[in-house]
C-alpha cells in the first residue's frame, strides 16, 4: 500500500518502535493485507516528518517480528502471517539431560515467535536444505559467521573459516590432525569431559596442568613443554566449564609468550565467549596469537544446546585443507537446515536478543545462589550456567549427588572433570536448561541445607 500513513500520535514509544506497532495493529485491523508494498523508507520519512534512519529502524524491528520481508530491488512487501504456534501439551515431551550444562531456556512468547518465524523462513527453501552441500558452509552461512565472530573482535578471512556439525566434531577433527595415538596434549587439570572423550578415543595422552585463580600455570605449562614435547594445548578460557574461572588477558598473553617459545599449538574452546557484552569480555586467543590457535565458537552455549553448529577458525590457510578432510570424513558436512536457521536469526538479529534473554536469566540465577548457599562455599560468575561446590568434610561427592537427584537439576561429580590427579570432593551444580527460577531456588535451598546441616547421607559408607 503504497500510500500507506502510520499513526503514530498516541504512542509513547520511540518512534521506531510506535512505526513497527502500527504495522502490526494495521495488519491485524485489516488495513494492511499479505502482500502489500510499503512505503519506500526515505518517502515514508518525508511523510512523517522523521528522519530516514527512524524509519529503517522501524522497518526492520517490523522484520525482526516477522511482519514484513524485504525483496532486493523490490521493495518491502507485508509478508505472509506464519502459523499459529502449537502449544507445548501438542508435542510428546522431550527428555533432557540435566548433567548437561545448558543456557537457560527461553520462555518469553515474543522471543519463541520470532524463533518460530526466522525457522519458517528458512522452511521456505526446505527441498534445497535437504539435499548434499558444499563442505564448510555456504557463502551466506560464512557471511553469518564472519559478522558473529566479529562480536569476539576476530575478523579472519572466509578461507579460513568452518562450519562445523558443533563444538565437539570440530575438536575431533583438530586433535586428529595435530597429534597421534600416544603422543601428548596438554590441558588444565580440571577441563571439559568432551575433550577427555575425544583424546581417549584417539588414544591420545592427556595431561592436565596446575591451576590457580587465573587459569594454568605458566611455569608448569613451561616444564610440560620442555618434559613432555606436547602437540598442542587445550582451554576454556572463558567461564570455564566446570569452575567457571576466566583466564585474564595478562595470563593470556604469558600463555601465548610460552606457545610460541615452544611452537604449541592452541586449542581454543570458546563455547561461552560470547556470553559477556562485546567489550566486557576478555581478547581470544584467537585475536592475541591467531597463528597459533585452532578457535571453536560453539552456538550450543550461546543460543541453544540443541542448535549444533559451530564456527572454526584455523589458524592459517595451509590448515584448511587438512581440517577440512578430517572433518569430511567423520561428518561429511553440517545440518544444511541446523545451519539455515542458525544464519537466520544471525541475520534477522534474532540471535543477539536470545544472547540477551541469556545473560538476564543467567545473572537472576546467579543472583539467587548468591542469596541462598553459604557464602562462600561455591564459585560462579554472574554469566555462569553452573556453580562448581567444593564439599565440606564430611560429604563425599557420589553422596551429594544421590542426596541432590531428587531436586531436579543436574549435579555432577568432579571425577567427569578432572585429568590426572584425584578428584577433590566438589560437584558441579548446573542452574540453567528447562528449570523455572522457582525450581532452582528450590533445589538450591535443598543444597543450602545440605551445605550447613551434612547430615546423615554424609556417611563414609556412601
Amino acid at each position: 500500500m503504497a500510500d500507506w500513513r502510520p499513526d503514530l500520535s498516541n504512542s509513547d514509544k520511540p518512534r521506531y518502535l510506535a512505526i513497527a506497532d502500527a504495522i502490526a495493529d494495521d495488519i491485524a485491523a485489516g488495513r494492511l493485507v499479505i502482500g502489500d508494498r510499503l512505503p519506500p523508507q526515505r518517502k515514508l520519512a518525508k511523510r512523517l516528518d522523521v528522519d530516514f534512519t527512524t524509519v529503517a529502524r522501524g522497518y526492520v524491528e517490523a522484520q525482526k517480528r516477522g511482519l514484513i520481508e524485504s525483496r532486493v530491488g523490490q521493495g518491502t512487501f507485508v509478508r505472509d502471517k506464519p502459523r499459529p504456534r502449537r502449544s507445548a501439551t501438542s508435542f510428546p515431551p522431550r527428555p533432557v539431560d540435566l548433567s548437561m550444562n545448558l543456557p537457560p531456556e527461553p520462555d518469553d512468547p515474543e522471543l519463541i515467535e520470532r524463533m518460530q518465524a526466522g525457522a519458517e523462513h528458512v522452511l521456505r527453501d526446505i527441498a534445497s536444505l535437504l539435499r548434499y552441500q558444499g563442505f564448510g558452509g555456504t557463502q551466506a552461512d560464512k557471511d553469518a559467521a564472519s559478522s558473529w565472530l566479529g562480536r569476539r573482535a576476530l575478523v579472519p578471512a572466509q578461507n579460513r573459516i568452518f562450519v562445523s556439525p558443533g563444538a565437539h566434531p570440530a575438536l575431533l577433527g583438530i586433535l586428529s590432525i595435530l597429534a597421534k595415538a600416544g603422543e601428548v596434549v596438554l590441558c588444565e587439570a580440571i577441563t571439559y569431559p568432551g575433550i577427555r572423550s575425544i583424546a581417549a578415543q584417539l588414544g591420545i595422552t592427556l595431561v592436565g596442568l596446575p591451576m590457580d585463580q587465573d587459569g594454568v600455570e605458566p611455569q608448569a605449562l613451561t616444564d610440560a613443554c620442555k618434559k613432555l614435547k606436547p602437540r598442542a594445548i587445550y582451554l576454556n578460557p572463558t567461564l570455564q566449564n566446570p569452575t567457571t574461572l576466566t583466564i585474564p588477558d595478562s595470563r593470556r598473553r604469558e600463555i601465548v609468550a610460552i606457545a610460541r617459545r615452544f611452537k604449541l599449538p592452541v586449542i581454543e574452546d570458546d563455547a561461552y565467549g560470547f556470553i559477556p557484552e562485546h567489550g566486557h569480555g576478555h581478547a581470544p586467543f584467537a585475536a592475541i596469537a591467531p597463528d597459533l590457535t585452532w578457535h571453536v565458537a560453539g552456538l550450543a552455549k550461546c543460543i541453544g544446546a540443541g542448535l549444533r553448529a559451530a564456527y572454526v577458525v584455523v589458524p592459517d590457510t595451509r590448515s584448511a585443507w587438512p581440517f577440512a578432510s578430517a572433518l569430511r570424513s567423520a561428518t561429511v558436512m553440517a545440518s544444511p537446515l541446523t545451519v539455515a536457521i542458525a544464519t537466520r536469526w544471525i541475520e534477522d538479529g534474532t540471535a543477539d536478543t536470545m544472547l540477551r534473554f541469556i545473560r538476564a536469566e543467567t545473572s537472576a540465577r546467579q543472583k539467587l545462589a548468591a542469596e541462598i548457599l553459604p557464602k562462600g562455599s561455591y564459585r560462579g560468575d554472574p554469566l555462569s550456567f553452573n556453580l562448581w561446590v567444593e564439599l565440606p568434610t564430611p560429604w563425599r561427592r557420589s553422596a551429594f549427588v544421590e542426596h541432590m537427584r531428587q531436586t531436579g537439576i543436574g549435579v555432577v561429580a568432579s571425577d567427569a572433570f578432572v585429568v590426572g590427579d584425584p578428584p577433590p570432593e566438589a560437584v558441579r551444580i548446573c542452574i540453567g536448561g528447562p528449570s523455572t527460577r522457582t525450581q532452582i531456588r528450590g533445589a538450591l535451598e535443598y543444597a543450602a541445607h545440605a551445605l550447613v546441616e551434612t547430615p546423615a547421607l554424609a556417611s563414609p559408607f556412601l
